[in-house]
């Protein structure tokens, strides 16, 4: 008897959307299967069964890609936009699968972003159970505090929670501007400038360097490269990192100069 799976997971490995998104296409009322409607939780053997998506038939034998994009500042994370904005879907028009975004960065942010068609990779990657670190280098005008620094290491309140603490420190400072380099474990919303914020600090430019193992490197603005298998073995392996060793690096976590 052939194996159903999990309707929200065949449009996510096939890369239509990550899991939550899939959730929601199909509570919408979006996807089919054998041209019947669908509701969340139900199953299908992407083998023999016609699954649609908006009235479009479902090629449930995709290569998985992934690829590590340099996101300008100016393009909103997301593949298409009712307003016509610039978007990351622009820039990756030359990649010959269906991928989109891991998570995102704001518009006016920029640096690492992952694109993929693999949505157990995705969702392992922005799962809130999950603490893959995130390293961000912020410039912010004209300075910062001691006290501001420690602010943003040991945790804050943001949108009525507190932050979980971070690596904060000083890379470069001069009058008028500091830069930081801070590490993150946590994907809340605008989360660095939301702390700023509330401390009152301007943030002038914020860029994504690292996620996990992997760093942006010499890749220009807009550009982008395929990962390699290490280097999707690695990514993997940091977001299987369960909450022990989350917590255990909690005291390595701090201010560094």
């Amino acid at each position: 008897m052939a194996e159903k799976v999990r309707l929200q997971k065949i449009l996510a490995d096939a890369g239509v959307a990550s899991r939550r998104k899939a959730e929601s296409m199909i509570a919408a009322g979006y996807v089919k299967v054998n041209d019947k409607p669908t509701q969340v939780g139900d199953k299908a053997d992407p083998k023999h069964d016609k699954i649609t998506v908006h009235g479009k038939l479902l090629n449930t034998h995709t290569e998985s890609v992934y690829a590590l994009l340099n996101k300008p500042r100016g393009f909103i994370t997301t593949m298409s936009d009712e307003r016509d904005r610039k978007c990351v879907a622009q820039l990756v028009k030359d990649i010959p699968a269906r991928v989109y975004p891991v998570g995102r960065l704001d518009r006016e942010s920029e640096g690492l972003l992952l694109m993929t068609n693999d949505g157990e990779f995705a969702n392992a990657m922005t799962h809130p159970s999950h603490h893959v670190p995130k390293t961000y280098r912020v410039t912010i005008h004209p300075g910062i505090t001691e006290e501001q620094l420690t602010q943003l290491a040991v945790g804050i309140m943001v949108d009525g929670r507190r932050t979980a603490p971070a690596q904060v420190r000083i890379l470069h400072q001069e009058k008028g501007r500091v830069v930081l380099e801070i590490i993150l474990h946590e994907g809340r919303n605008r989360q660095i400038r939301k702390m700023c914020e509330e401390l009152g600090l301007e943030v002038a430019r914020l860029k994504r360097t690292a996620i996990g193992p992997l760093r942006l490197g010499m890749l220009q603005p807009g550009e982008w490269r395929y990962l390699t298998q290490q280097e999707v073995k690695q990514l993997s392996a940091a977001a299987k990192a369960d909450r022990l060793s989350f917590k255990q690096n909690q005291k390595f976590q701090g201010i560094h100069r």
